[in-house]
């Protein structure tokens, strides 16, 4: 029966409803009568105008605000709240009419007593529809057999309760917290236990799945939490930042996977307002490589100190498109005074860049346009070098001509002692900045140097993530390669401050904590999603990681430094390496040798090039390319 009137039509519905109140109104007209007589009422032809008038004033107000269009199973504490709302204003208008007709054998006292019957009644009505018809969505034994356990029994934790009650896709079982004066209390009927108890409460109570309902905890918190989880076939959970949940409501629909970036980042030290805004606010900036991620993310932070102008510079033409969208909704959404200006063309088009610079005048550039996939550089190394190489000397020489006061330059951990062609090109391009840092007097040219981002396009995350939804396996090139990992937040941040400290000529380093091993995260990201990891010990678990060997031009390690003892500066996180560089006119020859060797697409050439000038880069004897 409870499918059958799901099925109605909700023109029906509405109707069902709508007739449901007329009968209640006369119900508690009923009622008040014989509450306020004293006496079983019968009423009298005057009196029966009440019976009919008292609808007739209720429904349309009803209609009115509402109270028609929500959906009952689904229904909580803000739709007994409108219908509060809605029966004050009918009870105001009912008492009107009584105070002004003053019927004979009609009370006036009759316009509080019968609204607040009403109420009752109303109010019944909606709570029976909803307990009566919610849950129909779990019973086919699906999301509705899940068994949840609530990390958090804070505000967060208590709303997401209310929502389970509501939603019934998930069994909610207990709570768990670290406050002793929560430990051993009752929120809304469910226990409240230790986080000691928690690997107890899985095994004995057949937990499935486990909610982080702690938005505001610390990426230490969090880790903390889950090596309690290890091991246990839990599906990890989290809820949103406490900015996402700024609403003060919950619901399933909030819940999100608990990403491997909750685990890996530090807690970020809180961005230098002076450093963020010194080569930003009120000025003209361009950025290359607009559209990429970490390009992208650039405009976004320095769209939010207010330039007077950001140049977005991209040759992708959808990549531009797109960022360029979402920065006009950012400014609009923040009253933004910022003049966004979309640019398509190539870092290496040296007409079009001097024309560009000419005519915009940026005061910084930041250069993020790179090719920096290793294998796909490997393949084709004379774009790589083209691009990585020339585009930025060009952008370089360009921004020099016109006057820019400070020109930045992203770069990569694998610029340091490379074994892949895109790590030599990207040190290349650092050597031609330091070099034309030194007679330089009107550009600063500096770089920041660091590892991995997470989330951005070619990262292991995403592609695990993908493999996961898939059933597997998770692809590792090596069992014992690191990485370094940063959230792509924390990295323009802190190249928006880097640049700020630039000198000339300077090679900034950001701190990425420690190295990750990736067959830890593989395994650490199998575990957050509830499933075991498929090895010899564990022969019928759900993902399988499959060791692919290393790819061409593949590091064991990344490191950030070539030589030793790198300067601290104001910043925690930013430090200033030491390292020897070419002067101009030495570094100029190996340039022209590198770019014919590009245009011709001799690899060897390029090669032998890139073993002179770049520390540690194999000479073109050496063969990292597996065929």
């Amino acid at each position: 029966m409870k499918f059958d009137i799901l099925a109605w039509s909700r023109s029906r519905k509405r109707l069902t409803v709508m007739v449901s109140d007329v009968l209640l109104s006369l119900l508690a007209t009923w009622i008040a009568f014989s509450l306020r007589l004293d006496t079983l009422h019968v009423p009298t032809l005057i009196q029966a105008r009440i019976y009919l008038i008292a609808p007739l004033i209720a429904i349309p107000i009803f209609a009115r605000t509402g109270l028609y269009r929500a959906i009952f199973r689904y229904t909580g504490q803000a739709a007994l709240d409108a219908t509060a709302k809605a029966i004050f204003f009918y009870a105001v208008l009912l008492s009107i009419l009584l105070m002004f007709t003053q019927w004979e054998m009609v009370p006036r006292s009759l316009g509080i007593l019968q609204p607040l019957v009403f109420l009752i009644l109303v109010g019944a009505s909606r709570a029976f529809a909803r307990f009566w018809l919610a849950g129909l969505e779990g019973s086919d034994g699906g999301e509705g057999n899940k068994r949840l356990l609530i990390f958090g029994a804070g505000t967060a934790g208590v709303q997401t309760a209310v929502a389970m009650a509501v939603s019934r896709q998930f069994k909610l079982v207990g709570f768990v917290d670290d406050d002793p004066t929560k430990v051993g209390r009752s929120i809304n009927g469910v226990m409240v236990s230790s986080a000691l108890e928690i690997e107890r409460r899985v095994k004995d109570e057949k937990i499935t799945d486990v909610l982080l309902a702690m938005p505001n905890a610390s990426r230490q918190r969090r880790l903390s939490i889950v090596q309690l989880l290890n091991g246990l076939p839990v599906h990890v959970r989290t809820l949103p930042s406490l900015a996402d949940l700024a609403t003060g409501r919950v619901t399933v629909q909030d819940f999100r996977e608990l990403d491997i970036e909750d685990l890996l980042g530090r807690d970020p030290v809180p961005p230098q307002a002076d450093l963020m805004a010194s080569d930003v606010k009120g000025k003209v900036v361009m950025v290359t490589g607009a559209g990429g991620s970490i390009g992208s993310e650039l405009c976004r932070c320095i769209a939010q100190q207010r330039p007077h102008t950001l140049l977005l510079l991209d040759h992708n033409e959808y990549g531009l498109y797109r960022i360029h969208q979402e920065l006009e909704a950012l400014c609009r959404i923040h009253a933004l005074d910022v003049v966004l200006t979309p640019l398509l063309g190539s870092v290496t088009q040296a007409d079009r860049m001097q024309t560009l610079c000419a005519m915009h005048r940026p005061g910084t550039v930041y250069h993020a346009a790179a090719y920096k996939h290793v294998p796909m550089v490997e393949s084709n190394p004379g774009e790589g070098v083209l691009n990585n190489v020339f585009g930025t000397l060009t952008m370089a020489m360009a921004a020099r001509a016109c006057g820019v006061q400070r020109f930045v330059l992203v770069s990569t951990d694998k610029a340091v002692r490379p074994t892949s062609i895109m790590g030599a090109t990207k040190r290349m391009a650092e050597l031609a900045l330091q070099a034309l840092a030194v007679p330089s007097e009107s550009t600063l040219f500096s770089m920041v140097r660091f590892g991995n981002v997470l989330g951005s396009s070619g990262s292991v995350v995403p592609l695990f993530r993908q493999q996961l939804a898939s059933g597997g396996p998770l692809t590792v090139t090596h069992a014992d390669v690191t990485r370094y990992f940063m959230t792509i937040p924390e990295a323009a941040q802190l190249v928006l401050q880097a640049g700020a400290m630039g000198q000339g000529g300077d090679v900034f380093v950001l701190d990425m904590g420690e190295p990750v091993k990736i067959m830890d995260l593989a395994q650490r990201m199998v575990q957050l999603s509830g499933l075991s990891v498929r090895d010899p010990a564990n022969p019928q678990g759900d993902i399988e990681i499959s060791i692919t060997g290393l790819r061409p031009g593949e590091k064991l390690f990344e490191e950030l430094l070539i030589g030793d003892n790198p300067q601290p500066t104001q910043h925690p996180r930013i430090m200033k390496a030491q390292e020897a560089y070419l002067s101009w006119p030495e570094l100029e020859k190996h340039l022209q040798a590198l770019q014919s060797a590009a245009w011709a697409n001799d690899e060897s050439g390029m090669r032998a090039v890139l073993a002179q000038c770049v520390q540690g880069f194999p000479g073109p004897n050496v063969n990292n390319r597996n065929h």
